[in-house]
C-alpha cells in the first residue's frame, strides 16, 4: 500500500510513503485498507499476496517500508498471540542492517462490532502496542469505528518520520511504563492460580506470600503504575495474597 501525502510544512509538495499491512488470514486487513480508501466493506475473504503465496513473495514488500499496520482479530487469541512472529519476520528479513526502530507500527485490534466473541481485551492489546513503542486503535472494517482516526493519525506520525530525516519522534518510542511493569501485569493475566499470580511455589510460608505481594504491589500501584491492565493486576495481587493468607497457618 503506497500514499501521496501533501506535508504540512511545505504545501504542494507531495510526499510518496510505503505502508503495508501484517497478520493472519481473515482478520481484517483487506477490509480496513477498502473501508478507508473506498469507504465500502466487504464481506467475502479476498486472498492476497503476502497471506495466500506465503514468506518467498512476502519477503519482497518489506524493504524501504516507513509504516507498519498490524492487525489482529480480538475474537481470535491466536491472531493476536502471532504479531511477535510476524515481527521477528520483519526484523529477520530485513537483515542486520535493516532498522525497525526508525518505522511507524500501528496495532489494529480489529472486529471490535463482534462483542460477543472477543476474547483479547483492550487493555491487553493497548499493554502490547504501547509497552512496543507503537501506536494502537480500536477498529472495525464493518462498521468503520476507529479507521479514519487509525489512518490520520498513522500518516501523521509517518510525515513527523521523514520531517525528522527518517528517524521515529521519541514522542512515539517511549512507553509511560516500564518493560517491568509490563511484564508483571502480562504474567498475572496469563496465571493459573493465587500461587502463580504472585511468582511463589504453592505451599509457600506466609513471609514468602507476603514478600511477593510487597514487590508487585509496589509495582503496579495506580498511584505508580500507568500500565493499561494495570489496576486490574494490582486488584487481581490483592485478592491472591487474601485467598492464600487464608489457607495458611
Amino acid at each position: 500500500m503506497e500514499a501521496n501525502m501533501s506535508k504540512r510544512k511545505e504545501p504542494g509538495r507531495s510526499l510518496r510513503i510505503k505502508v503495508i499491512s501484517m497478520g493472519n488470514a481473515e482478520v481484517g486487513k483487506s477490509c480496513i485498507i477498502k473501508r478507508y480508501c473506498e469507504k465500502r466493506f466487504v464481506s467475502k475473504y479476498l486472498a492476497t499476496i503476502g497471506i495466500d503465496y506465503g514468506v518467498t513473495v512476502r519477503n519482497e514488500f518489506y524493504k524501504d517500508t516507513q509504516g507498519v499496520i498490524l492487525v489482529y482479530d480480538v475474537g481470535q487469541k491466536d491472531s493476536f498471540d502471532a504479531l511477535d512472529a510476524w515481527l521477528a519476520e520483519m526484523k529477520q528479513e530485513l537483515g542486520p542492517h535493516g532498522n525497525m526502530e526508525n518505522i511507524i507500527f500501528v496495532v489494529c485490534a480489529n472486529k471490535i462490532d463482534c462483542t460477543k466473541h472477543r476474547c483479547v481485551d483492550e487493555s491487553e492489546g493497548r499493554l502490547w502496542a504501547e509497552s512496543k513503542g507503537f501506536l494502537y486503535f480500536e477498529t472495525s472494517a464493518q462498521t468503520g469505528e476507529g479507521i479514519n482516526e487509525m489512518f490520520q493519525t498513522f500518516y501523521v506520525s509517518i510525515v513527523d518520520l521523514c520531517e525528522n530525516g527518517g528517524k521515529r519522534p521519541t514522542t512515539n518510542s517511549s512507553a509511560s511504563f516500564t518493560k517491568e511493569q509490563a511484564d508483571a501485569i502480562r504474567r498475572i493475566r496469563n496465571s493459573k492460580d493465587s500461587w502463580d499470580m504472585l511468582g511463589v511455589k504453592p505451599g509457600a510460608s506466609r513471609d514468602e506470600v507476603n514478600k511477593a505481594y510487597r514487590k508487585l504491589a509496589v509495582l503496579l500501584h495506580p498511584d505508580k503504575c500507568v500500565a493499561p491492565g494495570s489496576e486490574d493486576a494490582f486488584k487481581a495481587v490483592v485478592n491472591a495474597r487474601t485467598a492464600l493468607l487464608k489457607n495458611i497457618k
